[in-house]
């Protein structure tokens, strides 16, 4: 009898969960992965965390279903950039339009540090909650950049590089000890465009007038009871309290889900029919390079093969079920030869259906040769994006070796064989070597970006010379189409490849077990889009090791700390 009572008590309660009131859970205080894994270890790695995609599908479901009544939100820990930050806000702002509470609450946004950003994300929510012993640390947007010059120079390394043009300014780190005039420039409009946005967002989520926010900013960082008396926060409580709120808000019966675990049991119980026309989602993640994605062992961040993501490119393009591509790119760049080379497939996959790219909070340099051939470049406000610009050289260091009695002597055959050695210069008869490259370089990006854009070569070349634009103003100088995140550019794609507003989204390679266990036949085989762990990479020591002279990422590339988080 007491078995019996027990399992039809399971059972109740089973069903309530699936046709009673829900209140969607967020964390985020572990950040978010942008995809799905692009390697095993990455598997691994992202096992536990939240992919940006399951959160913006499960709310814009969430929004319809009239199960759901509130979405309660943690924020800090883990800093996300800009660009994700405002995909989400989008996203919470068009749930929020449905009549659902909408509420975050955070320990602290920021302890003893700053919390600008994450802070920027909150005032999206309806209602505000701070943990009593906790801070705003609303401080405004800084960038800074250290000069090695001087301690190379002490060290006895001198560093010889070439750069298309003023503004491209990542090996600056290496051969100034100061800003430079235009990289100052650069970098002071970069400031001055994301305080704008930022201000402009916490003015109309907080009801403020934007002349009070930015006196506010120049006032914090606050306290606690500080941010409440100022209309930060509507109210100091703790998670409990939150909560509690959150439930009497919502009737008391509401159950808890997360946000990605509602996502994907929606779309189990809507799987479309495998035959359906879609549309294909290409992901571009990392540091560019030939070969195919994967990250290092020893950590670090992954790299966009172009092996991996021409593969995936051509499987969607050859797919008759494919209605239009979107190909969703965060990356700094790297190298040219690569950057190329999945450019050329963008280019033959857009002969064929629409190609849209989304940009995620990085679409710079080589991130951006690989986009400009799209139909429909999207990008976020606050992406960082163009530096359409080349540089390139090598360390010297024959001083440093001289002083801890290292000799080195070459042995060669043809008048430049030993011109990448770092152990000494390059003669004049090289660097015309070198500057040749480098023109050639800079003159086929900036002839790509005048066809791809519809530009003058004369106006492709004034956006151009290396400089770094966020999203906001690339869009107002015509480098990008449209602001908005991923989920603006699926609808893109829908509308272009006139498909039904609820048209399914198939991440590729599609493969099935067998085939990821097969490996590929040819290059022409889906499953060549496969990615691998990198032996061959330094992980978190890649910095170090292309100072030193060692293999680096490529000479269309951003340096890592233009991140705005």
């Amino acid at each position: 009898m007491d078995a019996g009572r027990a399992i039809f008590e399971t059972v109740d309660k089973l069903r309530q969960r699936r046709t009673g009131p829900l209140v969607l859970e967020l964390d985020l205080t572990e950040g978010l992965t942008e995809g799905p894994p692009s390697d095993p270890v990455a598997a691994v790695l992202s096992m536990r965390k939240t992919r940006l995609s399951d959160v913006l599908s499960g709310l814009r479901r969430a929004a319809r279903d009239s199960r759901v009544k509130a979405l309660v939100v943690k924020l800090g820990g883990n800093p996300m950039g800009l660009a994700m930050v405002q995909e989400l806000r989008e996203a919470v702002t068009r749930f929020r339009a449905s009549g659902k509470l909408t509420v975050a609450y955070a320990e602290t946004f920021g302890e003893f540090s700053g919390g600008t950003v994450p802070y920027y994300l909150a005032t999206a929510f309806e209602r505000v909650y701070l943990q009593p012993s906790g801070d705003v640390g609303l401080t405004g947007v800084a960038m800074e950049q250290r000069f090695l010059k001087g301690a190379l120079t002490k060290l006895g390394v001198a560093v010889e590089a070439g750069q298309r043009h003023e503004y491209k300014t990542a090996v600056n780190t290496f051969t100034q000890d100061h800003m430079t005039e235009p990289h100052r420039e650069s970098m002071t409009r970069i400031v001055e465009s994301v305080a704008e946005q930022l201000v402009h967002g916490i003015a109309e989520g907080r009801r403020l007038d934007p002349a009070k926010v930015r006196e506010l900013i120049d006032r914090g960082p606050f306290t606690a009871s500080e941010a409440q008396e100022t209309g930060l926060v509507d109210a100091l409580a703790y998670r409990d309290e939150v909560y509690d709120e959150v439930r009497r808000a919502t009737g008391g019966e509401a159950h808890l889900l997360f946000v990605s675990r509602y996502a994907r049991s929606a779309a189990v119980r809507k799987l479309p029919h495998p035959m359906a026309d879609c549309i294909a989602l290409v992901h571009g993640s990392g540091q560019i390079r030939s070969g195919r994605s994967g990250r290092s062992p020893l950590g670090g961040g992954g790299a966009m093969g172009s092996d991996t993501i021409s593969a995936a490119l051509r499987a969607a393009r050859r797919d008759e079920h494919v209605k239009a591509v979107v190909f969703r790119v965060d990356s700094p760049g790297g190298s040219y030869v690569a950057s190329d080379t999945v450019w050329r497939e963008v280019t033959l996959t857009r002969r064929v259906k629409p190609v849209i790219v989304s940009m995620g909070d990085l679409a710079a340099s080589g991130g951006y040769f690989v986009s400009m051939g799209a139909d429909v470049i999207v990008a976020q406000p606050g992406t960082l994006t163009g530096s359409i610009g080349v540089y390139g050289g090598k360390p010297v260091m024959t001083d440093l070796l001289q002083k801890i009695g290292i000799n080195t002597e070459l042995v060669a055959d043809g008048v430049n064989a030993g011109m990448f050695s770092t152990a000494r210069g390059f003669s004049p008869e090289q660097w015309d070597r070198v500057n040749g490259w480098l023109d050639r370089i800079y003159d086929d990006f900036v002839g790509k970006v005048a066809e791809s854009r519809g530009l003058t070569r004369e106006r492709a070349h004034e956006l151009a010379r290396g400089r770094v634009w966020t999203g906001a103003d690339a869009h107002a100088n015509g480098l990008v189409d449209e602001l908005g995140g991923l989920e603006h550019a699926l609808a893109l794609a829908r509308e272009r490849a006139r498909l039904a507003d609820d048209a399914p989204v198939r991440v590729y390679p599609r493969l099935n077990p067998l085939e990821r266990l097969r490996g590929p036949e040819s290059s022409e085989d889906k499953s060549a889009a496969l990615a691998r762990m990198r032996l061959d990479a330094w992980g978190p020591l890649a910095r170090l090791s292309a100072e030193l002279g060692l293999p680096a990422a490529g000479p269309l590339s951003l340096p890592g700390w233009y991140i705005i988080r």
